[in-house]
Order: structure tokens, then C-alpha cells, then sequence
């Protein structure tokens, strides 16, 4: 079969998939789109001053907000450690892993166990 003959078997079948699946001028009817607006919480733009807070702020709020964060349950240093870690290898998170270590430290301090 050459193309010509393939074109002229193609479009009437194409033709009649695009009329039956264009939208009525009912559905159009029903369909209507209406802007709505979404009053989110406040919270702390950035997270409290410390040692660690700069890396935490520059890396960590690209993703998440501090509330998120601080909602977290306390976790001990590994587990700290293994989230940043997930956060980069499974989320592709762009953590440099030399800032890694800083991030955990000042996580651990604010929602940390011992």
C-alpha cells in the first residue's frame, strides 16, 4: 500500500474519531470554570537562628516550609540523617553532601532526641 492509499484509509476514520469526540455544545453548557482562592496558613518564613540555620534555610525551604518542618516528630541524629539523605538520593534534592552534616546538626537541635 502506498501513502497516498494509506492517507485516504486514515483520514475518514479520523475524521469521524474527531467528531464524536469533540464536545457537544451541552457539555460546553455544563461546563463551566470558576476561579477560586485559597487562604493558606502563615507561618515563620525562615528557620530560627543557629548554627546550621543558613544551610537548613538555603536547601531545606526549596521543598518544604519551616512549618512542615517543625511539625516533624523529634528524631535522633540517624534518623535525622537518613531523611536528608532520602531527601537527596530518592528526591534529587540539590543538597551539596558537604553541607549535609551541618543541616542534620542544626535539625537535631531543634528537633532532635538524644
Amino acid at each position: 500500500m502506498n501513502r497516498a492509499s494509506a492517507l485516504h484509509r486514515i483520514f475518514p476514520i479520523a475524521l469521524v474519531a474527531s467528531v464524536a469526540l469533540a464536545p457537544t455544545s451541552e457539555a460546553a453548557d455544563r461546563l463551566s470554570l470558576k476561579s477560586v482562592s485559597v487562604d493558606l496558613p502563615l507561618g515563620d518564613r525562615m528557620f530560627p537562628d543557629g548554627p546550621g540555620s543558613a544551610a537548613a534555610n538555603n536547601h531545606c525551604l526549596a521543598c518544604h516550609s519551616v512549618g512542615m518542618v517543625l511539625n516533624q516528630p523529634a528524631l535522633p541524629r540517624a534518623e535525622w540523617l537518613a531523611v536528608v539523605e532520602k531527601m537527596r538520593t530518592a528526591y534529587k534534592a540539590p543538597i551539596d553532601p558537604k553541607v549535609v552534616n551541618g543541616i542534620v546538626d542544626y535539625l537535631v537541635t531543634i528537633k532532635g532526641t538524644r
